[in-house]
């Protein structure tokens, strides 16, 4: 029986066309080579950037899109949410090195309806396009138990991370200050006045309990640096 990964494509059967969003071009080859050695799908554009891909979207049409969510500029979140306004608007799926387990919500929330981790086999990352394409939420079974659990009232704040207070833009800014960026950077990076980057700072180190500047930039560096571990 042949392998679903390497079957070679139907030519009676029209593949579904797929739009990859990735600042690594060779996380997009990767992908590009994986994606084209199914029988139901095809890569019909990418980009690595969020301005890229919105612009490329209503040329080529794809019906599923795989984005990261560490994009330069704007980020994964905020091209999900912009993707919701534009008619008609394509399925998301989320292929991210960050833990799903605080990120996942996030994403669903703007908008996806999938979320994968990079280090998952491929065979789990063609199933969730698949999934996606035919409208159904993908998740893994760890993040569907844990977002049941919230549904039917269960305590949802024991063991959470605090950094699930932050909204999303807080979040934004808390990652920039882990990978070193200064205010005045984060606020062009963000499309932001410095001001206001420094008000979202003060917000996020009251949610944090932090004493002071210094201690946020300490702990948003440990935090990037443990996120980004082994990857």
């Amino acid at each position: 029986m042949p392998n679903s990964l390497t079957t070679p494509p139907d030519s009676s059967t029209p593949r579904r066309r797929v739009f990859l969003v990735d600042d690594h071009p060779l996380v997009r080859e990767w992908l590009a080579s994986l994606i084209e050695r199914q029988a139901d799908l095809t890569v019909c554009g990418q980009a690595g950037d969020a301005s890229t891909a919105v612009q490329e979207i209503p040329r080529l049409q794809p019906d599923v899109m795989v984005v990261d969510l560490s994009l330069q500029g704007q980020t994964g979140l905020e091209l999900i949410k912009q993707l919701q306004t534009l008619l008609p608007n394509p399925r998301v799926l989320v292929l991210s090195m960050h833990e799903e387990s605080f990120y996942a919500e996030r994403a669903l929330r703007a908008g996806a309806l999938g979320y994968v981790m990079k280090r998952e086999v491929t065979s789990k990352i063609i199933e969730a396009i698949r999934q996606v394409l035919l409208g159904r939420l993908y998740v893994s079974e760890a993040l569907a138990t844990q977002m049941a659990g919230k549904f039917i009232g269960a305590r949802a704040s024991v063991g959470e991370s605090p950094l699930a207070q932050l909204s999303d833009r807080e979040m934004e800014v808390f990652s920039l200050l882990g990978q070193g960026y200064e205010t005045k950077r984060i606020a062009n990076d963000l499309r932001l006045s410095p001001k206001t980057v420094q008000v979202y700072c003060g917000r996020i180190k009251e949610k944090l309990n932090l004493e002071s500047f210094t201690a946020l930039i300490r702990e948003a560096v440990r935090w990037f640096e443990q996120e980004h571990r082994g990857s």
